[in-house]
């Protein structure tokens, strides 16, 4: 199933999205939509209204260097362990809003992602069960001031910018994520064409490997790394970043 939250022409919604290609259909849903959801039976086509990002996480965990060859395109060892970090929620935006560039900052890149979204949650959840706590999937876009990351020795300011979170379109619930292509493409030229069977800590090592030093929470999001071909955004740009079975996350970029 594929939940996503819309406006609509009388207010906001979540809907479950049907249909396939260009042919898509948002049926509004009456109440909780990530417990047993029934619906209202209004229905638009999905071009008449507008995709937000899916919901606001009360937490955003990362890792970093979790594909080799980004971690060496930056010079950086492959750490043993994942290697974690934080994003504030107040970075989440949805589908075909602007990524905010901040005057502070001379680089800022694009990082294409897979995001899992937490749905039983808990602490010390090993792998073997890890499967069992996840919600669904959706796509994320790790925006980094990439010369205050260097600057600053971690990574709190340059990956906590409102706007550097680029969360959607929808989270589909049933999905695959062992082996799938993730690729980012700025202005339509590919940047980024990895798969995440590349991934070094898979989705279950990551759960377990976080949920032994925070717990979980319902709708908790984890960004599990970016492949290798980041690069910068300029104001004026388009990016877009597809998951094989997910869809495809397109955000504009503007000067903040």
């Amino acid at each position: 199933m594929r939940i996503a939250r819309i406006a609509q022409p009388d207010g906001l919604a979540f809907a479950s999205i049907e249909g396939d290609g260009d042919d898509l259909t948002a049926v509004e849903i009456a109440d909780d939509p990530f417990a047993n959801p029934t619906f209202t039976g209004r229905r638009w086509p999905l071009a008449d209204v507008r995709l937000l990002a899916p919901f606001l996480p009360p937490k955003i965990v990362c890792i970093g260097r979790n594909y080799a060859e980004h971690a060496a395109e930056l010079g950086n060892e492959v750490p043993d362990n994942p290697l974690m970090f934080l994003k504030p929620n107040t970075a989440v935006i949805g589908p075909n809003a602007d990524i905010k560039l901040p005057s502070v900052s001379e680089r800022v890149d694009f990082e294409g992602e897979l995001a899992v979204i937490i749905g039983v949650g808990g602490r010390d959840i090993p792998a073997s069960r890890a499967r069992q706590s996840i919600l669904g999937y959706t796509i994320a876009n790790d925006v980094t001031a990439r010369d205050l990351q260097e600057a600053d020795g971690q990574w709190t300011r340059a990956k906590g910018f409102d706007t550097f979170c680029p969360l959607g379109p929808w989270v589909e619930t049933e999905f695959d994520p062992s082996d799938v292509a993730i690729r980012t493409e700025v202005d339509g030229v590919v940047k980024q064409d990895s798969r995440t069977s590349l991934l070094l800590h898979d989705i279950p090592e990551l759960i377990e490997y976080i949920s032994a030093v925070m717990t979980l929470r319902p709708l908790d999001v984890i960004l599990t790394g970016t492949p290798a071909g980041v690069g910068p955004l300029r104001a004026g740009q388009s990016v877009s970043v597809t998951v094989d079975g997910l869809g495809t996350l397109t955000n504009t970029v503007t000067n903040r």
